[in-house]
């Protein structure tokens, strides 16, 4: 079994190859193949931020990221030509493998750059968690249409979870077997 820095190494090492085909056999490489995951450094926030403001009427703050950095979950953002298009946030801990927050700049969704990170994230998780968790707003019907894509089953409702325009709103946990 590989343990989870090869795991983290071969999700995020860089295929020069795929770029010089791409560019000798245009259409010989999808898209998604040149986007490159990597880990989130502090020089990213300005543009995570962005996305994150973007997406969300009720943004994470910059210190919610400052802080994922501060205790080690994995956090990663997805790029293509040198530009941020997405990041995610994954924790990991006693068997169990939580999505804290996936987020797509919003006129790039839809083009397989959620799939590409939640992809990676499941491979990450594979043989350090049993089962991956996150949760969902009702409202968001293309996220959950992923998810249940990707092999999630809905596991219950947190009742209030987010924040919303008037008072909260419930949040769809979604669980994947990983075993």
């Amino acid at each position: 079994m590989r343990g989870w820095m090869d795991k983290i190494k071969s999700a995020l090492v860089y295929d020069a190859d795929k770029e010089f085909y791409a560019k000798v056999f245009p259409g010989s490489v999808s898209r998604t193949e040149l986007m490159r995951l990597r880990t989130m450094t502090y020089a990213d926030l300005p543009a995570v931020m962005e996305i994150e403001r973007k997406n969300y009427p009720f943004p994470w703050d910059e210190d919610i990221f400052v802080d994922c950095f501060k205790v080690g979950y994995g956090c990663w953002v997805c790029e293509e030509g040198g530009k941020i298009l997405g990041y995610c946030i994954l924790t990991l801990g006693v068997g169990e493998a939580h999505i804290l927050n996936v987020s797509v700049e919003p006129d790039q969704q839809n083009q397989g750059i959620g799939r590409k990170m939640m992809e990676n994230l499941i491979e990450i998780a594979k043989g350090e968690a049993e089962t991956m968790f996150l949760e969902v707003r009702p409202s968001n019907p293309g996220a959950i249409a992923l998810y249940r894509k990707l092999g999630f089953n809905e596991i219950g409702i947190r009742k209030g979870y987010y924040p919303a325009e008037k008072g909260r709103e419930d949040a769809i946990m979604f669980a994947l077997e990983l075993l």
